[in-house]
């Protein structure tokens, strides 16, 4: 059984900075894609960040730059490093794995939702003017 567990939200001023962390289990965590997405109140759920088997990385336009995703395999552990927080940052934030095991490890366009599974209850990250 997939768990994912996050944790690390909290709430900052803008300009700020945040780590959240996602230890997952009950899957060869190093051989599937892993990724960030993230929900605003009354808006869909988004993807942020992705880092396939190899570690190549993908982000969504806004967060180029300014956050970070990678992994330690050994502690089957996803990170996001977040700076340079701003207002529109503030989401509930979701660790996800890609559904299906695909050769290779890639992931899916961080558009394609449907594609990952969400196991955690994510954390909350809140960032004030």
């Amino acid at each position: 059984q997939v768990q994912l567990v996050e944790s690390g939200g909290g709430s900052v001023q803008s300009g700020g900075s945040l780590r959240l962390s996602c230890v997952a289990s009950g899957y060869a965590f190093g051989d599937f894609c892993m990724g960030w997405f993230r929900q605003a109140p009354g808006k869909e759920r988004e993807g942020v960040a992705t880092i396939d088997r190899n570690g190549r990385t993908n982000y969504e336009d806004s967060v180029e730059g300014r956050f970070s995703i990678s992994k330690d395999n050994a502690k089957n552990t996803l990170f996001l490093e977040m700076n340079s927080l701003q207002p529109e940052d503030t989401a509930m934030y979701y660790c996800a794995r890609r559904l299906r095991w695909v050769d290779g490890g890639f992931c899916a366009p961080l558009e394609r939702v449907t594609d990952y599974i969400f196991g955690g209850r994510g954390t909350q990250v809140t960032v004030s003017s």
